[in-house]
Formats: C-alpha cells, sequence, structure tokens
C-alpha cells in the first residue's frame, strides 16, 4: 500500500514540476517569478524528480528545439527517427548530456535566450553522485515496503521517472490521439481528458500555442495546471506574461 502511495505521489509531483517549472516556464516563459522563487522550484524539482533530475536549463533549450525542428532529423526526440521508445530516450539522454555539458554543435543563442540558470545547483543534481544517492533511498523503501514482488515492476518507473514521462509525450503523443489543429508535424492529443499527464498530453494544442499557459482548447480539454496557474499568480508568486519569453520561429508549423 505504501508503495502504491508512493509512487502516485511520486508520479504527481514530478510532473507537476516538469510541467509547471521546466516545460511552461524554463522552455517557453509562459510566466515570469523572482529570483528567489526560481530558486524554490529549482529544490522542488530536484526533490521531486530525484534521480532522474533534469537541468531546467538543458531542459529548457533542447525543447526548444523539438519545436523548431519536430520531425526533423534536429528534432532530440522524434518517432520518426527512432525504431522504438527506448532508442528514442537513449538518442534524447545523449542529445540532453551534449546539451548540460556543452558538447558537440553550439546552440544558436534563440535557444539560450532566457533560460533559468543555477549552475552550481545543477552540478551537483545533474551528477552521478546525486543520482545514486537516489537509487539507493528508492531501493531501500522498495525493500522496507514493497510486500509483494510484483511492487518492484515499478522500482524502474520511479528511478527514471522524468525520463519516463518525457517519453510518453514524445512518442505515443507524436503517434496516437486526435488533431484540433493541422500542422505540418505529427502532434497529436492523446487523452481527451488528461489528469495522467496534467494536460502534457494536449500535444497538438500545445504545438498549435506553446506559449499557452491553458493547454487545453475544447471544453472537455481540462488542464490540471492552468487553475494551479491562476492561483499562482494571485498569489504573487508569479507574473503571467503579455508576450511570452520565447520566439522560436517554428519552421514546421
Amino acid at each position: 500500500m505504501w508503495v502504491i502511495l508512493f509512487f502516485i505521489a511520486l508520479w504527481y509531483i514530478s510532473l507537476f514540476s516538469q510541467t509547471f517549472f521546466q516545460h511552461r516556464y524554463a522552455a517557453h516563459g509562459a510566466f515570469k517569478m523572482t529570483k528567489g522563487w526560481e530558486r524554490f522550484f529549482f529544490i522542488l524539482a530536484y526533490i521531486s524528480q530525484g534521480s532522474s533530475y533534469m537541468s531546467p536549463r538543458a531542459y529548457a533549450i533542447m525543447h526548444r528545439l523539438h519545436h523548431a525542428y519536430t520531425d526533423t532529423e534536429k528534432d532530440p526526440h522524434s518517432p520518426s527517427f527512432s525504431k522504438n521508445i527506448f532508442t528514442m530516450m537513449w538518442r534524447t539522454r545523449n542529445i540532453y548530456s551534449d546539451i548540460f555539458n556543452d558538447r558537440g554543435e553550439a546552440v544558436e543563442q534563440r535557444f539560450t535566450k532566457n533560460v533559468p540558470v543555477w549552475s552550481g545547483f545543477d552540478k551537483w543534481a545533474n551528477s552521478a553522485y546525486s543520482r545514486i544517492i537516489w537509487v539507493g533511498l528508492y531501493v531501500t523503501f522498495f525493500v522496507l515496503y514493497a510486500k509483494s514482488p510484483w511492487l518492484y515492476l515499478l522500482l524502474p518507473i520511479v528511478i527514471t521517472m522524468g525520463a519516463f514521462h518525457g517519453a510518453v509525450i514524445n512518442w505515443f503523443a507524436h503517434k496516437y490521439g486526435y488533431k484540433n489543429y493541422i500542422l505540418k508535424n505529427t502532434s497529436e492529443n492523446l487523452f481527451s481528458v488528461d489528469f495522467l499527464m496534467l494536460g502534457e498530453s494536449y500535444h497538438n494544442n500545445h504545438h498549435k500555442y506553446p506559449s499557452a499557459i491553458n493547454f487545453g482548447k475544447r471544453w472537455h480539454e481540462i488542464d490540471p495546471i492552468y487553475p494551479v496557474i491562476r492561483l499562482f499568480a494571485w498569489m504573487r508568486i508569479i507574473e503571467i506574461s503579455a508576450a511570452p519569453v520565447l520566439a522560436v520561429h517554428h519552421h514546421h508549423d
């Protein structure tokens, strides 16, 4: 029971960090926040994503590349250029690592503009030591509380949670679902009501309006993060941007 509750809590808290902070804020600049709040959400992302923590800076750059080059060879994660979900995840991991370590081709300035940077924190949070400590904590928790062997099937998902969430959208939402907008890419809305992925599965809508604070467009497309963004704006934690920070030209929209 404790393992199931832990898994569900981790699924949603880590997914919240990813969609709210790394995706909507870091990559798309859909709203602004002070440096203090930015650092708070850096720490929340680290605690909730643990061994699968992604640097908001590297995530933002990689995601902007995805929007600019959707379904081309320059797309960091396209089902069109990977045999299966695992080869796509491995390719994404390698591209992420190159961006994080400033290896390979220099990234154009338009992709690095206004990304959140906390170099010292990221260096630790993204390190092998940090990941090993988190994996140790997860394994210890499972050893203590997993009363049935089948529960250990959840352990690989816990360890790779951030990458797992990304792969679900980047693979399945470019293959299955329905379209509200005809775009020059394969993006689909994976679910018609999306509580499982906190609105992330409205991927076709998102490719049409990347900086929108509400990923849902039709009456049934409920984006659970939208009211949270409104609440945070009301509480003055964030300021909703009049014009999005990100101005990446979409070659394939």
